[in-house]
């Protein structure tokens, strides 16, 4: 069975790398798709596999203002040309499983739905963060990106979510079932603390939807 994987962009080693590469030692001999891929960046599991790229990847500086392309990723992500392949897997955050998948069987591991288009709009755009000009222009932008991410989300023919809040999201944005499997966690490397401390460690991407900042004043 030739299977093909499918992931946002390869940029850094997150929680949605993690489960990529958890797939990718399901399935060794699957090619992974990306809209764009900085070499070095993820596993040496991930770097392993055929990795194919979109369009996007030829732009400058791409690497590193690879949000910037926004616009242009729903078009990106829908060139991937996915031929003959018997199975795809999607792991989208935001357009991966808006992928056209050439008859394939499409099973999305549904991270989350765009958070940014839809519930945490204001978290990720506002003055604070962004020029008016800016917010104009994401203000233009949005209508058709939500509209684009709910009208390709019957090309899944399964969801899976990685908690039930993002199950319930799933089925109030795209009206589509989805089932629950939790990310992987090495549950050993952890142990319980003894007793209570006053401080607390935080390891986190410095994202809006993680608010760092209420921590911070706890």
């Amino acid at each position: 069975m030739r299977v093909a994987l499918v992931h946002d962009w390869l940029t850094g080693m997150r929680g949605g790398e993690m489960v990529l590469e958890e797939l990718c030692h399901m399935f060794p001999r699957a090619d992974i798709y990306t809209l764009i891929h900085i070499i070095g960046s993820v596993s040496k599991t991930i770097e392993s596999h055929k990795i194919v790229t979109s369009f996007l990847q030829k732009f400058p500086m791409v690497g590193k203002k690879y949000r910037w392309f926004l616009p242009l990723m729903p078009r990106a992500i829908e060139s991937l040309k996915l031929d003959g392949y018997d199975l795809v897997i999607s792991s989208s955050h935001c357009v991966a499983k808006g992928v056209k998948t050439g008859g394939a069987r499409h099973i999305c591991y549904c991270h989350t739905p765009m958070r940014y288009a839809w519930d945490m709009y204001d978290q990720y755009f506002n003055s604070e963060r962004m020029s008016p000009l800016t917010l104009f222009a994401i203000e233009k932008i949005m209508p058709g990106l939500r509209e684009w991410d709910v009208k390709t989300a019957p090309r899944v023919d399964r969801f899976v979510a990685n908690s039930h809040y993002v199950k319930e999201r799933i089925q109030r944005i795209y009206n589509a079932s989805a089932d629950v499997i939790y990310p992987p966690v090495d549950t050993g490397f952890y142990t319980l603390g003894q007793g209570k401390r006053e401080k607390y460690l935080i390891v986190s991407a410095f994202a809006p939807y993680k608010r760092i900042d209420l921590a911070v004043e706890a």
